[in-house]
C-alpha cells in the first residue's frame, strides 16, 4: 500500500518553495508520493487575485511533470463547498482506500492552530502528520509535541510566498528565478497577475 502526503494549498502560483518542500518529503520520509491537492475557489469568497481552478491544476500540473512522486489532484474541485480537509479525506478513503494510505502535509505554523480545525482528533486517529519548519512566532503547544501520529521532516525552510510573486510580478520585478520554467512560461504567456 502506497503511503501518500497531501500537500493542500491555492498554489496560486506554484513557486520552487512549493516543489522543494514536496520533494524533500517524498526523499527524506516513509512517504511514496505527494499529491498537490489545490484547493478550490471558494463561491463564497471570490478573491479577485484567486486564479480559475483549472488554472492553477494547469500549473501544478506543469511543475511536477519531471517529478513522478508528485502529482497534482482536483480532487477538491468536485467537493461541495465550504469544504473541510476531514470531508476531503473521507472521500479519499472511500475512492482509494484499497491502494493508498493517507497522511497530511503541513508547515509548523498550521500545526499550531491545527486544534480548531473540524474533527482535527478524527483526522489524527486516522491519519500521519507530517510537519515542515516554517518561521513562525509562538509555540506549536505541548499538545502536539510527543504525539505518535506527527512527524516532523527537517525540510529547508523556504520563505518564499505566492503573495509576494504575485504582487511583484505586478510591479514589473522579475520573479522568474522562483518559479518552476513551465509554470513561469505558462504565467506569463496568459498574463497572470499583471
Amino acid at each position: 500500500m502506497k503511503k501518500v502526503g497531501l500537500y493542500f494549498g491555492t498554489f496560486n502560483p506554484i513557486h520552487i518553495g512549493h516543489l522543494a518542500i514536496a520533494n524533500h518529503m517524498v526523499e527524506f520520509s516513509d512517504l511514496d508520493e505527494v499529491w498537490f491537492v489545490i484547493t478550490p475557489l471558494s463561491p463564497f469568497k471570490k478573491k479577485q487575485s484567486l486564479l480559475d481552478n483549472h488554472h492553477r491544476y494547469q500549473m501544478v500540473f506543469e511543475a511536477v511533470q519531471d517529478y513522478p512522486k508528485l502529482k497534482p489532484s482536483k480532487i477538491e474541485f468536485n467537493l461541495p463547498q465550504p469544504n473541510y480537509t476531514v470531508d476531503t479525506l473521507v472521500h479519499l478513503n472511500e475512492k482509494y482506500g484499497e491502494e493508498y494510505r493517507f497522511s497530511l502535509i503541513m508547515g509548523e505554523d498550521n500545526l499550531k492552530s491545527f486544534h480548531k480545525w473540524k474533527n482535527y482528533e478524527v483526522i489524527l486517529e486516522h491519519h500521519d502528520i507530517y510537519v515542515y519548519p516554517r518561521i513562525y512566532e509562538g509555540q506549536t503547544g505541548d499538545v502536539f509535541d510527543r504525539h505518535p501520529k506527527i512527524h516532523r521532516v527537517e525540510a529547508p525552510i523556504m520563505e518564499i510566498s505566492s503573495t509576494f510573486i504575485r504582487k511583484n510580478h505586478k510591479l514589473g520585478k522579475n520573479v522568474r528565478p522562483l518559479l518552476p520554467e513551465p509554470v513561469w512560461k505558462y504565467m506569463d504567456e496568459m498574463h497572470f497577475y499583471r
